[in-house]
């Protein structure tokens, strides 16, 4: 798999700038649009860049510390690239004590990435998390949207292996 985390170049399609402008002119006049402006933009970017946010402030004349100061303060929002797929393990008690860490670590090696990294080709994302509410499934984990519970490290191996055998078919 892909090696350590990288600088992505922000990269923007005509179609996401389009769209973007299209919400911040809905935008430009309202009240408290900087909120759903942010929203906006993280739907269609998949992240907050740096360029996007610039132009939110230029639209909206909002200054940029305080689109940076709401972006911050919740954790819908993020800074950095996303992978396609986001691999959430769970580090609750329940998880952890039947063995998330040893799945977590596997995932390390075989992602090449450290929890809270993506991989260089924006396939995914590894996070460890607390509890996520499915203890009776201990130790859980998520891709996406998607539970997987009561794995191994070799049950969490093939999910990964999964999803690698399925971006590689793309």
């Amino acid at each position: 798999m892909s090696g350590q985390t990288v600088a992505f170049e922000f990269v923007e399609t005509t179609s996401q700038y389009d769209e973007l402008n299209e919400v911040l002119q809905k935008l430009k006049c309202q009240a408290g649009g900087q909120m759903p402006a942010l929203q906006e933009a993280q739907r269609i970017y998949g992240y907050l860049p740096i360029e996007v946010l610039q132009r939110i402030s230029k639209e909206l004349a909002v200054p940029l510390e305080k689109l940076y100061s709401t972006a911050t303060f919740y954790s819908q929002f993020t800074f950095v690239p996303r992978g396609k797929y986001t691999i959430s393990v769970c580090m609750g008690t329940a998880c952890y004590v039947k063995g998330a860490g040893n799945i977590l670590d596997s995932y390390e090696t075989t992602l090449g990435i450290k929890a809270g990294e993506t991989t260089g080709d924006r396939l995914f994302t590894l996070e460890s998390c607390r509890c996520i509410g499915a203890c009776g499934l201990a130790p859980v984990l998520t891709v996406n949207e998607e539970v997987y519970g009561r794995l191994t490290t070799k049950k969490g191996d093939k999910v990964l292996a999964t999803y690698i055998k399925e971006s590689k078919a793309e």
